[in-house]
């Protein structure tokens, strides 16, 4: 019996070595791509510069998002060394709750937002979301940790790292806030530089891109809805396990509370 305790012990040991390997990685590839981004893809005088000058690189969801994963995954790393992973500790640290709220409202939606409406409009016609002029300056695997790695490791971080939701409507207001501000942004680009970000904008009129945005807002809020469903059900054992910890713990306070009554 003891041997199957150490073993067990050992095993989780080995599960969070690389769990925070896992961590680790992710966080470096995600800040070096944005230094990268900004430091080396820049487009020549000749060639159109997509979305204009106003805003910058901060003009585009994909480079939000490449900020966002980073420091999400950084999160997770001091969570990996100063918080805890546990299912259910007697104590949830603030860094531990940042970090699954972050995930919840924020990493995991945005993240499948970006890849899969990225990838969608490419396989429609790339023209209208990433030129293939822009294949001489934006390196290809530049293109796949923005577009691509994003919702792998998002997939990989649900099912190795535990978290508990937040409520339904904590985790849909952070992100309706998140979302609604990028929409504004959008906005205040197209009213001081003159242009829409995203191209396929401009062929448009406004009832259709009311309803693109809609759609997009709405899009989010699927994609919330899936990671919530998706974590349950890899953690439905372990949410189980909080639960009834949890609720022992509020007998204990009720009984402490009616004895010093």
């Amino acid at each position: 019996m003891a041997k199957q305790h150490t073993n067990d012990g050992y095993q989780r040991a080995i599960f969070g070595a690389l769990r925070t390997l896992m961590h680790f990685i992710v966080a470096v590839q995600f800040t070096y791509g944005i230094y990268y981004d900004f430091t080396y893809v820049h487009f020549p005088p000749g060639m159109h510069r997509p979305g204009g000058e106003f805003g910058g690189k901060l003009k585009f969801l994909t480079v939000w998002d490449a900020i966002l994963q980073a420091a999400y995954f950084t999160v997770c790393l001091i969570n990996d060394f100063i918080g805890t992973n546990e299912v259910a500790p007697r104590k949830t640290p603030l860094i531990r709750k940042l970090k699954d709220y972050m995930l919840a409202a924020f990493a995991f939606p945005v993240a499948l937002n970006v890849g899969v409406t990225f990838w969608t409009l490419m396989a429609i016609d790339r023209e209208l979301v990433f030129p293939k002029a822009l294949d001489a300056v934006f390196p290809g695997w530049l293109n796949h940790v923005m577009h691509t790695n994003i919702v792998i490791f998002m997939i990989l971080e649900i099912c190795t790292s535990f978290r508990q939701y937040p409520s339904r409507k904590a985790g849909l207001t952070g992100l309706g806030i998140f979302m609604a501000s990028y929409l504004g942004w959008l906005h205040v680009i197209r009213h001081f530089g003159g242009i829409w970000v995203y191209p396929v904008l401009d062929v448009l009129n406004l009832p259709q891109r009311i309803i693109f945005f809609v759609v997009s807002l709405g899009f989010s809020v699927g994609l919330y809805l899936f990671g919530e469903f998706f974590n349950n059900l890899i953690w439905t054992k372990e949410l189980k396990q909080l639960k009834t910890a949890q609720g022992a713990k509020n007998l204990q306070l009720v009984q402490l509370a009616e004895g010093v009554d």
